[in-house]
Formats: C-alpha cells, sequence, structure tokens
C-alpha cells in the first residue's frame, strides 16, 4: 500500500484516542485495536466509561453556559474528537443559530467523520482543520478564515491538554491562544487527574499509555488550575467535570465525581 493512501493515514493498527473515547462514548467509529485497548483499561478503571460520559455532558452545560449567558458566538474547538450526539457547532447554534464553530484534530478518521457530520445551521458557520495542538500559530492562522479575532470567542480544550507531556510547552501552547483572542473571550478546560481514584487512575493511565498514542499525561487539579493563572475562574472554579453546573438532581443530591478536572476562564 502506498503511504498516502486513506487506509495506511487511518493507521487501523496503532489505537488512537479519538476512536478509544468513540468506543467508551458507545460510537460505533473504531477499529479492533481501539477497543483492546479501550477493554484493558476499562477493566482496570471501570469507571472510565463515566468520566467519558461524563466528560461529553460538561461539554454540552459549558457551551450553552457560553452562549445563553455570556453571549459567545465563536468557538474554536481544539481535539474534538469523532462527533458524537451534541457536538459544540449542534448546541451553540440551537442557542444562537449565527454562531461560527473551528473544529481541529489530527486523526484522518476524524476528519473523514467531520466533513460529513459537522454540517451549519444557515445563518452560522461550522469549518474542520486538520492540525495539531503542538502548532497553535497554524491552528490559528487557518481558524481566521472563519472565525473573527478581534471579536471574543471560546477556546475549547476538553481531554487535549493531557496529550502535551512538557508543561512548558504546554504553557507556551496556552499563552499563544490566549494572546490572539480579545478581552471577553473564554477558555473552557478538562484534563485527567488521579484526584479522585489515585492509584486505579493512575494504572489505567499507564495501561493506555503502553499502546496507545498520543500518550496522556496526569497533572493534579492544583497544576491545571496553574497554567491560567491570571485569568477569571468561572463558579464553580476548578471540580470534577461532572459537578461543574450539573443538571438538576430528581433527589437534590451531587453526581459522583470523576477523574477528569475542568473549569471555564475568561480573559479580562
Amino acid at each position: 500500500m502506498m503511504a498516502d493512501e486513506p487506509e495506511d493515514k487511518l493507521q487501523s493498527h496503532v489505537p488512537h484516542t479519538a476512536r478509544i473515547w468513540n468506543y467508551w462514548l458507545g460510537g460505533k467509529d473504531h477499529f479492533p485495536v481501539d477497543r483492546e485497548v479501550g477493554e484493558r483499561v476499562r477493566e482496570i478503571f471501570p469507571v472510565v466509561i463515566e468520566l467519558a460520559r461524563a466528560d461529553r455532558l460538561f461539554l454540552g452545560r459549558a457551551v450553552r453556559y457560553l452562549t445563553t449567558e455570556v453571549g459567545i458566538r465563536q468557538f474554536l474547538d481544539i481535539g474534538t474528537g469523532l462527533p458524537t450526539q451534541d457536538n459544540t457547532h449542534e448546541v451553540a447554534q440551537q442557542a444562537a443559530p449565527e454562531s461560527r464553530i473551528v473544529y481541529v484534530d489530527n486523526d484522518p478518521l476524524v476528519l473523514v467523520h467531520a466533513r460529513a457530520l459537522l454540517t451549519s445551521s444557515e445563518e452560522g458557520a461550522t469549518d474542520y482543520i486538520d492540525a495539531d495542538l503542538h502548532d497553535p500559530d497554524n491552528i490559528l492562522r487557518q481558524a481566521a478564515k472563519t472565525l473573527d479575532f478581534s471579536q471574543p470567542m471560546a477556546i475549547m480544550l476538553l481531554g487535549v491538554m493531557h496529550f502535551i507531556s512538557d508543561d512548558d510547552e504546554l504553557q507556551r501552547i496556552i499563552d499563544r491562544l490566549l494572546a490572539a483572542v480579545p478581552s471577553g473571550s473564554y477558555i473552557a478546560v478538562a484534563n485527567t487527574t488521579t484526584a479522585v481514584n489515585g492509584e486505579t487512575t493512575a494504572e489505567a493511565v499507564r495501561v493506555w499509555n503502553i499502546d496507545a498514542q498520543p500518550k496522556l499525561k496526569l497533572r493534579t487539579p492544583e497544576r491545571i488550575a496553574e497554567f491560567f493563572t491570571g485569568l477569571e475562574v468561572v463558579e464553580p472554579g476548578w471540580v470534577s467535570c461532572s459537578r461543574w453546573r450539573p443538571e438538576p438532581e430528581w433527589d437534590g443530591g451531587l453526581p459522583v465525581e470523576v477523574d477528569q478536572w475542568c473549569g471555564i476562564v475568561r480573559k479580562p
């Protein structure tokens, strides 16, 4: 097979985070090798299914908050993963049809599905960029074809920061993204931790990192917050993503915490 053929680009023999995540969410867009790694992690860490779903539900609540409560109409969703239900553009454009969304990922399978599924309302716009968070300048350059960087926007970094292993590089990336957007812009964050399940989560991540690409780095909630020092933190602050403004429970209780910590910050 030639190196530039689609089957080769998909790397169906290499487990990939977007496809494993899709498997955990009950999707159909994954290969046997993704299911194998997903099952090995689930055997060690059964609550990974709850974690994946809590992360996805946080995305919906975050986008609804940003559109309906603070009036954001532009979203740069980096590390979007495979399209499922309630994608960023669907949630945003349901509340504000004129919203403009740019998705960013570097998995060819994501690209195939994004082109087919990530449609837009007539009033708004949706685009997809095949790019890597390691190269923020490329992301910003391509996103400027759809988004107006003179106006506030929301940058979504959900389940992607933990794939940048070097803290200094991650800080430079965040600083570069923040420098490109005006005051009144937001960043929504979700990152894996061991704050809830401790060594069980750490062992699951160790198994993940044996085969899956890219590798994952755990960070404490305190370290995650440090990347955004100087920004305004939206209430309720840095919490388990299951507990960020959860939908009302029938018994009034709080959802169970998961090892996916999140927060939304505002650029003053």
